[in-house]
């Protein structure tokens, strides 16, 4: 894997395994704050609010939620799953904002399957596992889906998977992602939800959100 500067000047990971970026290389941090903080979490009206995130790579999502939780004070009850975790060495060479590097590094430090506060206002808890096969045990208000593409990743945009988080979801649950495939769509309204298009980040026409 290697890192990648995107054209925000914010950086994201190429991966050799899967042949795509962690994030839009139009924009790592343009595209997570649009697809998950502007049209997900400012849209939860509620606190503490629980979080969970299919795709946990950089930590890029987290830690945009950090910051906007400090912002607008809320708790946050952040999980987040992940099959292949981004080796140490390569976090150790990723560019965030100065203000941010040492709860980016916090984020990253912390065990893995064990929740952590990280901050009076963030706890963390990465799961190492395989969506497909791990069994939830909490409920959540939002979902970041943040998987790599259905031509990648096909199992991962099946109905079977947005079935099992329309479960993970309480009543009014929004689940985001960058994804607008008419397939993925279909997927999402046979489990149940209601979805609506909504203009994408740049690079992207469509984004997804769907609510339970």
């Amino acid at each position: 894997m290697k890192i990648r500067k995107t054209d925000d000047g914010s950086s994201t990971i190429w991966s050799d395994q899967y042949q795509e970026t962690y994030h839009s290389t139009f924009g790592a941090v343009t595209e997570s704050n649009h697809v998950f903080i502007e049209a997900g979490f400012k849209q939860v009206k509620i606190n503490p609010v629980y979080i969970f995130e299919m795709g946990f790579g950089t930590g890029l999502n987290a830690l945009l939620t950090f910051k906007a939780a400090q912002i607008n004070h809320l708790n946050i009850v952040y999980h987040a799953i992940e099959r292949h975790p981004v080796s140490g060495n390569l976090i150790e060479k990723f560019a965030v904002e100065p203000e941010l590097e040492q709860t980016f590094n916090k984020i990253h430090e912390i065990e893995w399957n064990k929740e952590v506060a990280i901050s009076s206002i963030f706890t963390l808890k990465k799961i190492q596992n395989d969506l497909t096969i791990w069994n939830p045990e909490n409920l959540y208000h939002l979902v970041y889906f943040d998987a790599f593409s259905p031509e990648i990743q096909p199992e991962l945009w099946a109905q079977e998977i947005f079935e099992k988080i329309y479960q993970m979801l309480f009543p009014e649950g929004i689940i985001t992602t960058y994804c607008a495939k008419g397939i993925v769509r279909r997927n999402m309204i046979a489990a149940g939800f209601k979805v609506e298009r909504l203009p994408g980040p740049p690079g992207k026409r469509e984004m997804l959100r769907a609510v339970k």
